[in-house]
């Protein structure tokens, strides 16, 4: 290892810049490129006071591997399929996470799935690529109604937009909200009601599988699925089920069960469906913000810890 107070042990090119353009020299981070495995993470991170996780797991088997770890920085929102958040809690060490740097991406990548899927423009493209000329658009968004299942930072975004375009909102969130034009309503309501239906909860415990398979049965027929937050918060199988027998008019998809996406996945032949490989929330703005955030968590921490 380097003298470097924190190290990025499943870096790519485009992190590697991105930290250099927010100032970090390598007194201040090490890179590693490439996804690790467990005894290469390990290897990786000897000695390394902090560790920032990228899109690889850090698992407590690492944490133990390394006595001078301090502190972990997780790039991005939701570190639970990254870090073993208890393993890190009972070895007290403290997990960092960064909010809001990607809120607009998200939301206009939950707008340009909608568009993709309801005006058909995946498959448009492929026929008149392949020498055809046909395309099957469900009509125009003005009008319709979009319902949106979590109301945080990323679905007050969506809902700005969808009115922006003329869509009635409906909502369903746990708290009042408060957000002009908007109509909060009962999940039942909602799933009846919206001709399209996006998730924006926040992952945990108690929303893994909000949206199950009875839930997903009682959205109306031929309405579309838009999902950019997790996998998780929907049964994969069931979406899967509806767009083969059309209960589902089609679903704009960025997040996985599995990611990457296994090759042979049912869902890249599922009939109307958009997939897009969980890149909602990259743009290089968004991606300015993630690590210029993150360089400042580092340069504190640093200060604090007196290295």
């Amino acid at each position: 290892m380097t003298n470097s107070f924190a190290v990025v042990a499943d870096s790519t090119d485009l992190l590697v810049e991105a930290f250099a353009r927010a100032g970090a020299d390598d007194s201040l981070i090490t890179h590693f490129l490439g996804a690790p495995d467990e005894a290469t993470m390990i290897a990786r991170t000897a000695g390394y006071a902090m560790v920032v996780v990228n899109e690889s797991r850090l698992s407590a088997a690492a944490m133990d591997a390394n006595p001078a770890l301090k502190q972990i920085l997780f790039l991005g929102t939701g570190a639970a399929n990254f870090v073993d958040l208890p393993a890190a809690a009972e070895r007290g060490i403290p997990v960092h996470t960064i909010k809001g740097y990607g809120d607009r991406a998200v939301a206009e990548h939950t707008i340009a799935l909608l568009f993709a899927v309801w005006r058909d423009i995946a498959a448009q493209d492929a026929s008149v690529r392949s020498g055809g000329w046909a395309g099957a658009p469900l009509g125009e968004l003005f009008g319709k109604t979009i319902g949106l299942v979590g109301v945080g930072a990323i679905g007050g975004e969506v809902a700005r937009l969808a009115q922006a375009l003329g869509m009635t909102v409906l909502v369903w969130a746990r708290r009042p909200v408060d957000i002009t034009g908007v109509e909060q309503v009962d999940l039942d309501t909602l799933l009846a009601r919206a001709d399209v239906v996006s998730p924006h909860l926040a992952y945990t415990s108690e929303t893994a599988g909000f949206l199950d398979a009875a839930r997903l049965r009682k959205m109306k027929r031929g309405a579309v699925l838009i999902n950019t937050a997790r996998a998780e918060l929907t049964d994969e199988a069931e979406v899967l089920a509806m767009l083969h027998d059309g209960h589902l008019g089609g679903a704009g998809l960025d997040v996985y069960a599995t990611e990457p996406l296994p090759a042979d996945h049912p869902l890249r032949r599922a009939p109307r469906a958009v997939l897009t490989p969980h890149t909602g929330w990259q743009s290089p703005e968004a991606i300015a913000r993630l690590i210029g955030r993150g360089v400042d968590i580092l340069l504190r921490e640093r200060a604090a810890l007196g290295l």
